[in-house]
């Protein structure tokens, strides 16, 4: 019973971490929209929920030479999605690729896709309880 449970909220799992991990980029890219240089981080939400749940991860290991050698997780993936650059509509002097305007449009729709998939879940607990009482 539990596995079918557990399976039941996988999705729901992996979307909500995926969400939840893609807002901090999006805040990132917005905290240092006046950051010389800076570049406008993001994923592909939907490649990136389907190798989570097919359980692929397209990150290479780096390989070490010496037992000192760090591992080499230098950040640039979220959750096993590799973290692309935005491509920005106008150029700006200083480097910075952060578009406020769409910054702002990505966090608000992922901001309430993420509400509607607690929401969604919260239902699907209150049938799977009351499925289990009943």
């Amino acid at each position: 019973m539990t596995s079918q449970i557990d399976s039941t909220f996988q999705f729901h799992q992996a979307a909500l971490n995926l969400r939840a991990a893609r807002q901090e980029l999006i805040a990132s890219n917005i905290a240092n929209a006046d950051t010389p240089n800076y570049k406008a981080r993001d994923i592909d939400f939907a490649k990136a929920l389907q190798d989570v749940l097919a359980g692929t991860d397209e990150s290479l290991d780096m390989s070490r030479t010496a037992p000192e050698h760090y591992s080499g997780a230098s950040g640039d993936t979220v959750m096993g999605a590799p973290v692309m650059y935005r491509n920005p509509l106008q150029p700006s002097a200083d480097g910075n690729t952060v578009d406020m305007d769409v910054e702002r449009a990505q966090f608000a729709d992922n901001a309430l896709r993420y509400e509607a998939s607690v929401r969604f879940l919260s239902d699907r607990v209150k049938d799977v309880l009351a499925a289990l009482q009943g």
